[in-house]
Parts: C-alpha cells; sequence; structure tokens
C-alpha cells in the first residue's frame, strides 16, 4: 500500500507500527541495523534531525520501500546522469 509522508513523525510512526506487528524490540533491531537503540527510538518520535542513510536502511530492515514521486523533467534528468555516469 502506498501512503503519502509529509512528515518525520509520520516515518516515525509507521516505523513504529511495523516494527511491533513484527515482535521486534527496539535494541534488536538497532543491532540489526548497527544502530543504537536510541536511534531506532529517535526514529519513531520523529526526531527531525536523525540521519537520513541510517533511516532508509531502519525502513528497509522493516521491509518498507522508500518511493520518489519525481516531476517529470527531473525524472528525465536523473535518468540522464545514470547514462552519463556509467
Amino acid at each position: 500500500m502506498k501512503v503519502k509522508v509529509t512528515d518525520v513523525e509520520a516515518i516515525g510512526h509507521i516505523a513504529r507500527l511495523a516494527r511491533k506487528r513484527q515482535h521486534i524490540r527496539q535494541d534488536d533491531l538497532g543491532v540489526m541495523i548497527e544502530c543504537s537503540h536510541k536511534f531506532v527510538g529517535d526514529v519513531e518520535k520523529g526526531k527531525p534531525t536523525v540521519e537520513c542513510g541510517r533511516v532508509l536502511r531502519l525502513l528497509a530492515e522493516l521491509g518498507i520501500e522508500v518511493h520518489l514521486d519525481l516531476p517529470e523533467d527531473v525524472a528525465e534528468a536523473w535518468q540522464e546522469s545514470l547514462t552519463n555516469n556509467a
């Protein structure tokens, strides 16, 4: 199911729901993603200063994929940059 997310708090709420549904403790998830349980708690609280890369790793570990809905011109430029960098 696709969900539009407009703030960090929503990401945290979703991450918490997913973690609890999978019966994973915060400290166990922290070990799985090589972060502290405090980091997991910060994400779940919607702390705006958490590191983006770690959040993406946390979401992936919970089976949550992140997709960006790009404007057409940005998508084309991104595709072009991939071709030029290959």
